[in-house]
């Protein structure tokens, strides 16, 4: 099997291409911009295997894009390049609406182009797998689910931007024939997270005995699943899955922000203890304009129509999670020194 993943040097295209070269024993060229939250150092397991191929490339670029297909010949795509930090969204969205949807819609006819002219047993087979986001939905009230038939409600310029990548694809499968699929995950977490996110961050700070920002009051609830589970699904969704279909992915593991938080500081408090516990050092902060409460997917449909299940629990994954970044310094610090220390981000001066 030969793979054109985009955005492969990201947090969870990274973990796609250790998995698929590593694992599964496929071909894969990652097209990626390298942008701020892209890294290289996340794929030095790969980086020197036969199976593995790297083009630095804007997805927005149609005549690099096409020149790609033509020379790799893959026989799928998984589309995960895309902006995806909610905070910087609000601060610039254009980059968002840039990268999202013009770089989706790019792909989506550089594929079409080249899935047309392939012969009939291989365009029979080919497929185009986005991967999306559990935001496009909004928010949920304290009970229930989102489900592959919830409406798109999205609430960030992130969000939004994600909802119009998600329309286009399945505009494309259902006006072209594209053979293209869609899932919808939660909060990921796990090794080589790029540490503007909550658990890279708050693992971070707490090592380096800086305040712990937590949004609001800290009841936001998210669902969080680990990256590794979040791959395996992945990679089953774009062999197994039903072209036109979506598939929701979720490691039925609710928590609030600051039980996330809460959890963390006790896990380092146990492997390397300092001087007082790291729960002092939490910041309650203003909350993120138009937070959304709460996410809660319900994985159904890809467990009964594909076999899959998660592996790691939360408690699992957060602590090998964990102990990835306490032996993995020299990953990010450089990037605390050079790319993001830590500053909050998402802030804007009203307009009246």
């Amino acid at each position: 099997m030969r793979v054109l993943i985009t955005g492969g040097a990201g947090f969870i295209g990274s973990a796609l291409c250790r998995h698929l070269v590593l694992n599964v024993g496929w071909t894969v060229l990652n097209i990626d911009k390298l942008t701020y939250a892209a890294n290289l150092r996340s794929l030095d397991l790969v980086a020197s295997h036969p199976n593995y191929h790297f083009l630095q490339a804007d997805i927005c670029d149609r005549q690099t894009l096409a020149n790609a297909f033509e020379d790799f010949r893959p026989h799928g795509v998984m589309h995960l390049a895309a902006e995806s930090h909610v905070d910087r969204s609000i601060t610039g969205p254009a980059e968002f609406v840039q990268a999202n949807v013009i770089g989706t819609y790019t792909l989506l006819e550089a594929a079409r182009d080249y899935w047309s002219n392939l012969p009939a047993k291989a365009r029979d087979s080919f497929r185009v797998h986005h991967i999306s986001t559990d935001e496009v939905y909004g928010s949920l009230p304290p009970e229930g689910y989102f489900s592959e038939q919830t409406a798109y409600d999205p609430r960030s310029p992130y969000a939004a931007s994600k909802a119009a990548s998600d329309h286009f694809v399945q505009a494309w499968h259902e006006t072209y024939g594209l053979p293209a699929l869609i899932s919808n995950c939660s909060n990921n977490y796990g090794p080589y997270h790029f540490p503007e996110k909550l658990i890279p961050l708050t693992i971070l700070n707490a090592i380096e005995g800086k305040p712990l920002p937590v949004y609001g009051d800290g009841g936001n609830i998210r669902d969080w699943l680990y990256v590794e589970d979040h791959v395996r699904a992945l990679v089953l969704v774009l062999t197994e899955g039903r072209p036109g279909n979506r598939y929701n992915i979720g490691g039925r593991c609710e928590r609030t922000n600051l039980e996330v938080v809460n959890a963390i500081c006790d896990l380092l408090d146990d492997i390397v203890p300092a001087d007082a516990p790291r729960r002092q050092l939490i910041n309650f902060v203003p909350d993120r304009p138009g937070h959304d409460r709460r996410y809660a997917i319900d994985p159904t449909k890809v467990q009964n129509e594909l076999g899959w299940r998660p592996i790691e629990t939360f408690e699992t994954g957060l602590r090998t999670t964990v102990l990835w970044y306490l032996n993995n310094e020299a990953w990010w610090q450089p990037l605390r020194k050079t790319v993001y220390a830590g500053n909050r981000l998402g802030l804007f001066d009203c307009v009246s």
